[in-house]
């Protein structure tokens, strides 16, 4: 099982972030040099701007682990409290940020209205326009599973080889 994590033992983060009304503007999906499809962005973002909450299904710990997720591709983010969002259900356009091991983006988590936890991503610097948006995925993976399964192109200076948490 790979899933993204908001960070080891992490708490809702204390981090401001501005939320635009309507954060569909800020990016555009299209074709990505590095995997897939990517986002880029479709004016100059600021520092701190909110592009928009990950959204998707919520699936609990037994539901993650009764899914065969080997065969496919997966969007999923484990939140602190357990649960774990899948993009690829009822998910949105944020599902298609792709891993840099140098990201311009992060998930910060925060306490929605409706009292769950929803995953905020947020621009880390200043964005310029057609630059493509990236978190550092950090994977969380099996024992059995060896960080070399996950490679890495980002092709940063930083780059650590894998999108696995090392």
């Amino acid at each position: 099982m790979i899933v993204h994590r908001t960070g080891p033992g992490s708490k809702p983060s204390a981090t401001v972030v501005h939320i635009m009304s309507n954060p569909t503007a800020l990016f555009k999906v299209r074709p990505s040099t590095i995997h897939g499809l990517g986002l880029y962005a479709s004016c100059a973002l600021t520092a701190h701007i909110c592009l928009g909450t990950y959204e998707g299904r919520r699936l609990s710990t037994a539901e993650v682990e009764a899914e065969e997720w080997d065969s496919h591709l997966t969007y999923l983010f484990e939140l602190s409290d357990g649960t774990v969002i899948d993009g690829a259900q009822d998910g949105n356009d944020l599902r298609h940020l792709n891993h840099s091991c140098q990201p311009n983006c992060e998930a910060v988590e925060r306490w929605g209205d409706n009292g769950l936890l929803q995953l905020d991503i947020v621009a880390l610097r200043a964005i310029a326009e057609g630059e493509e948006l990236f978190i550092d995925y950090a994977l969380e993976i099996d024992e059995a599973n060896p960080a070399e399964l996950y490679p890495c192109t980002c092709l940063t200076a930083a780059c650590r080889g894998t999108m696995a948490s090392v």
